[in-house]
């Protein structure tokens, strides 16, 4: 599958995960680990860290397969690139700021989130 079609579905996995989960199993042939692992791993991610009060879980999600790819050589490196381009596609980083939760004003829906979490991952890592 094309990256294209990668984003499109962890937007489908969405309906049944939540966004870290989502784009932790879209991109974990990745990876040599077990899918359920990751899905397990990214439990804890639903609504950002920190309960909407930091990172989106969909970032956090393409920063962790970035780390597991990679073997951890680079990842910080790596995780910066993709948190800078996700944040070009959804205008910020934090959950509470994405969904507006302070403004009133939301500026990327989580699907959206998802879906620019799994292109920024593969910009990144050159995945076509």
């Amino acid at each position: 599958m094309n990256l294209e079609e990668r984003a499109e579905y962890a937007t489908q996995l969405k309906k049944r995960y939540n966004c870290c989960q989502a784009v932790l199993l879209a991109l974990a042939d990745q990876t040599n680990a077990d899918p359920e692992l990751l899905r397990q791993l990214g439990s804890g991610f639903g609504a950002g860290m920190g309960s909407m009060e930091a990172t989106c879980g969909a970032l956090v999600g393409a920063g962790m397969i970035a780390g597991l790819h990679v073997n951890g050589q680079g990842a910080v490196r790596y995780t910066k690139q993709i948190s800078d381009l996700f944040e070009e596609k959804c205008g910020a980083t934090h959950c509470k700021d994405l969904k507006g939760r302070d403004t009133g004003k939301v500026l990327c829906p989580c699907d959206e989130c998802v879906r620019n979490a799994v292109l920024a991952y593969g910009e990144m890592m050159n995945l076509k």
